[in-house]
């Protein structure tokens, strides 16, 4: 069975900084692209960041561009979030995620076909 496990959430104060890490279980999504999304109480879920597999291209809400970047290690099987100057409303539980087919809709949660268990990130003012 596919498992994604998520590493890296934690308490940090505004301004600061953390990694999320996601491992994939299968070699399979060495060729797929992975995201990452986040979910706050009483919210919808929402894109965070996407990257193919080659990593020759990603994506972002704007609400992170210029605070986050995506990488990924497909060696490792590994899909990274780097979350630099963070803010009380990034508050979330963060998934990571792949997507296995079309990447036309990278930015819909319904599109992706293997999600992890969630890592909780909270950050205080």
């Amino acid at each position: 069975q596919v498992q994604l496990v998520e590493s890296g959430g934690g308490l940090v104060q505004a301004g600061g900084s953390l990694r999320l890490s996601c491992v994939a279980s299968e070699r399979t999504f060495s060729r797929s692209l992975m995201g990452w999304f986040r979910q706050a109480p009483g919210k919808e879920r929402e894109f965070v960041a996407a990257i193919t597999w080659r990593a020759d291209s990603s994506y972002y809400a704007d609400s992170v561009k210029g605070r986050f970047t995506i990488s990924r290690d497909n060696v490792k099987n590994t899909v990274y979030l780097q979350m630099n100057s963070l803010k009380p409303d990034d508050t979330s539980v963060y998934y990571c995620a792949v997507l296995v087919g079309s990447i036309s809709r990278i930015r819909r949660s319904d599109e992706y076909d293997y999600w992890g268990q969630g890592t909780q990130v909270t950050v205080s003012s």
